[in-house]
């Protein structure tokens, strides 16, 4: 169930945060990644492979068109997770790592792709919460996802602890 409105993300504090561990939070909205987005991560990443960015080449290789990075795909987590969750109690959120980051399937240029956002563990540190969100990247029309990744984010409500 998506518990998502369709006004925006989900508003929990850190304390309701708490009560949704082991649950799915929601779904982000349906996006194309497309070739401009590949070329441009490609150019700035310095990984211009051309199953990425020859669309050409890429019609006769293993996956008959160009697909996005695989960390590309991942980079999507923190704009993602935006439209799921806003903790309205945290004052900052820090990207604190990323663990069990798996491909299971390409994502072909063109396609759609959505995150589902599942809250599989959370914990207390000074100044805040750290939650552990489980990211399936779905793709419209596939069976696979693209992406499974394990986010960490660090939610601060007390700023003057944040070096921590």
């Amino acid at each position: 169930m998506n518990l998502r409105t369709r006004t925006g993300p989900l508003q929990l504090t850190t304390s309701e945060l708490k009560a949704r561990l082991g649950g799915v939070i929601g779904h982000s909205e349906w996006r194309a990644i497309e070739q401009a987005d590949a070329n441009a991560f490609g150019a700035a990443t310095h990984d211009e492979q051309w199953i990425h960015t020859d669309p050409i080449r890429a019609a006769q290789g293993p996956f008959g068109r160009t697909i996005a990075h695989g960390y590309l795909t991942l980079s999507l987590a923190t704009a993602l997770v935006d439209e799921v969750l806003d903790v309205s109690d945290a004052v900052m959120v820090v990207n604190y790592g990323v663990d069990r980051v798996r491909f299971p399937a390409p994502l072909p240029l063109g396609a759609q792709v959505r995150a589902e956002v599942g809250l599989s563990a959370i914990r207390d540190f000074p100044g805040g919460v750290q939650a552990t969100l489980h990211l399936v990247y779905e793709v419209a029309d596939q069976e696979k996802p693209c992406c499974v990744a394990d986010v960490l984010l660090r939610y601060y409500v007390r700023p003057e602890l944040v070096s921590s």
